[in-house]
């Protein structure tokens, strides 16, 4: 072939497929909403298998769905023929892939559904076969020919499975009220879960690492304990333990320009007053917002009487993956 020959190729097989997956949108009837209230429903789990190609979306589904607050996962039908039925039960749905419908391993599978009275969905682009037939919901869709020239391998027909299997996984988490927040806690490692699950508390330094001095402390006294911590800043405390102040590295320099410097006095003379706080509770998010507003380094971290008990840094933060 020549490259204009293969171009023209490749750009068919693409119309082909694109238009495998805009006719998805003629499954979308009451038999679709069927699916999905027995989705809803299901006490269980939400089952996909199929073999081959359709198998791989089979799982892929699975995965989406499971991502997306539906319990689901993918049992092989060679396997499942050979013990793997046990993970079916009454309470599960089926979500069975299959081109055709007539999968034998796929096929073999349905005496056990139909013992148990396990609601079947089938996904097919054969109205008539055994498996659409055999469901209780059957989802038919509109491929009559695979983009591959000898119209044998799964190509627009699995394109259109995924499409569809999509589809039931997001109206579902649609009609769920699925949020950010259940999106998180399933992605505990993506930059999503950590903006979502990291409070201020899992990341602040406490301890010997959180320092603070009392106002009365010597200046000279309070850059000590914050070299001694590591951090480049003090809360300062009264005689009751209450924050009322901040000593930072850019107030010391503020303060080291002065023509007159006494590092004898109070740190109550040249704190920052009223500083800007972080809770233990707070989203870390918050605090990186906190931070980046005011073009500041480090927060305090206070309890619900106001008394110092960690201190967060930025870079803690931006450490932890989380960025605005």
């Amino acid at each position: 072939m020549t490259s204009d020959q293969l171009i023209e190729r490749g750009r068919t097989i693409i119309k082909m497929e694109a238009e495998a997956v805009a006719n998805v949108s003629e499954v979308i009837d009451n038999r679709f909403i069927d699916a999905i209230e027995l989705m809803l429903k299901c006490k269980g789990r939400v089952i996909t298998t199929g073999m081959g190609k359709a198998g791989l979306i089979g799982k892929k589904v699975a995965a989406t769905l499971a991502s997306t607050g539906t319990p689901s996962f993918f049992v092989h039908p060679g396997e499942a023929v050979h013990g793997d039925l046990g993970m079916i039960t009454g309470e599960d749905v089926i979500i069975a892939f299959s081109h055709r419908g007539q999968t034998e391993e796929v096929l073999r599978i349905l005496p056990y559904l139909k013992h148990f009275k396990t609601p079947l969905i089938a996904v097919t682009s054969n109205p008539d076969s055994e498996l659409a037939k055999s469901s209780d919901v059957p989802l038919i869709l509109h491929v009559e020919k695979e983009a591959c020239s000898l119209n044998l391998a799964p190509t627009s027909s699995t394109t259109a499975m995924l499409a569809l299997g999509d589809t039931l996984a997001i109206v579902l988490l649609d009609a769920r009220g699925f949020g950010p927040e259940d999106y998180a806690l399933r992605h505990p490692g993506g930059s999503l879960g950590r903006r979502l699950l990291t409070k201020v508390s899992d990341i602040m330094h406490k301890g010997t690492e959180n320092p603070v001095v009392d106002e009365e402390t010597p200046i000279r006294d309070a850059i000590y304990v914050m070299t001694n911590s590591k951090m480049a800043a003090t809360s300062v405390v009264d005689q009751s333990g209450c924050l009322v102040g901040f000593f930072a590295d850019g107030d010391l320099r503020r303060y080291l320009s002065r023509d007159e410097v006494d590092l004898t006095l109070p740190i109550g003379t040249v704190m920052t007053r009223n500083p800007k706080v972080a809770r233990p509770d707070m989203m870390a998010v918050k605090a990186l917002e906190i931070l980046e507003s005011y073009k500041i380094i480090e927060l305090p971290v206070v309890d619900d009487q106001n008394t110092p008990i960690g201190m967060v840094h930025l870079h803690d933060i931006t450490r932890a993956g989380i960025v605005l």
